[in-house]
């Protein structure tokens, strides 16, 4: 598959490529365990917004997991990939083949799809298990998750290219992706905040992703989920325009 180079990296002192694809899977799956026990003993009662869902529902933390685990997932796989293959020179038998860089971007995007997902099916399945969960909208669920691991698809391709070492990929992954997650209202409700939070936290793209998201799990949402679904493809659209422009220009790849 293009998008998933195997191997190990060897002397490049980044670990096996292969075991990091099912890190997500267990790190997302066995939190669900640990942070459901934390709040278990809340207590259970009626709410009709996403602040009260969750002060009274372990529920309430799951989607927030779930999202995360596809928005790492679906960057590291595009953004991991790209790098591996231009540091050990393989892209170029990539670039070699008579692919166009639409079909070379729909390669590396779906792949980045097929792990966040897959990730994604496993931690639903332990949360599941454990806690018995009712999906609302299950069609709204799915398609704010897959417009959120292609738009990360994307940018993971996009810094792949842009990046010349594991370390830059790292810098982006820990010091941008992760701080928008977090303050996205993965494990809160924007509802909960002071006013002027609020209005910063809906300047966050991300934060679209995961209230679209939940409301297709609970059925309520902080935000209009229209609004939601309006900002996530634009976001995405913006993103796959600019990461096929990168791959048309040869930028750092056959350049």
């Amino acid at each position: 598959c293009i998008g998933a180079p195997a191997g190990r990296r060897g002397d490049l002192g980044a670990g096996d490529h292969t075991d990091s694809r099912f890190a997500g899977l267990r790190r997302g799956g066995f939190l669900v365990f640990p942070v459901g026990a934390d709040i278990a003993d809340m207590g259970e009662g009626e709410a009709d917004d996403l602040a009260g869902i969750g002060r009274v529902s372990q529920d309430f933390l799951v989607p927030g997991l779930v999202m995360m685990s596809i928005i790492q997932n679906a960057f590291a796989n595009t953004s991991s990939s790209l790098i591996f293959s231009k540091i050990t020179g393989n892209v170029v038998f990539v670039l070699l083949a008579p692919l166009s860089h639409l079909e070379f971007f729909a390669a590396f995007v779906a792949a980045s799809v097929t792990r966040a997902f897959a990730v994604a099916a496993g931690i639903l399945l332990a949360a599941w298990v454990y806690l018995g969960l009712h999906i609302a909208h299950p069609l709204w669920m799915l398609g704010f998750g897959l417009l959120a691991s292609i738009a990360l698809g994307a940018l993971g391709l996009m810094v792949g290219i842009w990046a010349e070492k594991f370390d830059q990929v790292a810098t982006v992954q820990n010091f941008v992706i992760l701080p928008l997650s977090f303050l996205s209202g993965v494990f809160y409700s924007i509802g909960s905040l002071p006013e002027l939070w609020q209005r910063l936290s809906q300047a966050n793209p991300f934060f679209y992703m995961i209230d679209g998201f939940r409301y297709g799990f609970f059925g309520v949402a902080d935000t209009s989920p229209w609004l939601s679904l309006a900002v996530m493809c634009g976001f995405v659209l913006l993103l796959c325009i600019l990461a096929l422009r990168l791959l048309a220009s040869g930028y750092k790849l056959r350049n």
